[in-house]
């Protein structure tokens, strides 16, 4: 699925924070606002990274809430928070490393 496709599920005022963000682009405070900046950001990280790829591990759902936890191409351990509103994200979370507590 290419990244526009996949922007087209996000709203325009999304909100996406990830240490990702901050290492990718520089931004230190890890977070991006509005969809420009999710699309610099997208881009940028594949660009950075040629064989992204993920591997669902588990996916749970609340009232208005995912919780996607995957492992990326290098084998590591990510939780993706997606928030919806009106059928699109609205705000989003990844948080990176291996499980803490069982």
């Amino acid at each position: 699925m290419s990244a526009e496709r996949v922007l087209t599920r996000y709203h325009d005022d999304v909100t996406f924070s990830s240490p990702m963000i901050a290492r990718f682009t520089c931004n230190p405070s890890g977070t991006v606002r509005g969809k420009n900046e999710l699309r610099a950001y997208r881009t940028r990280g594949l660009e950075l990274i040629h064989d992204l790829e993920f591997e669902v591990m588990d996916v749970r759902v609340s009232v208005d809430t995912l919780v996607i936890d995957y492992r990326n191409q290098i084998g590591g351990r990510v939780s993706e928070l997606l928030t919806f509103r009106d059928g699109l994200v609205i705000g989003g979370l990844g948080a990176y490393g291996e499980t803490l507590a069982h």
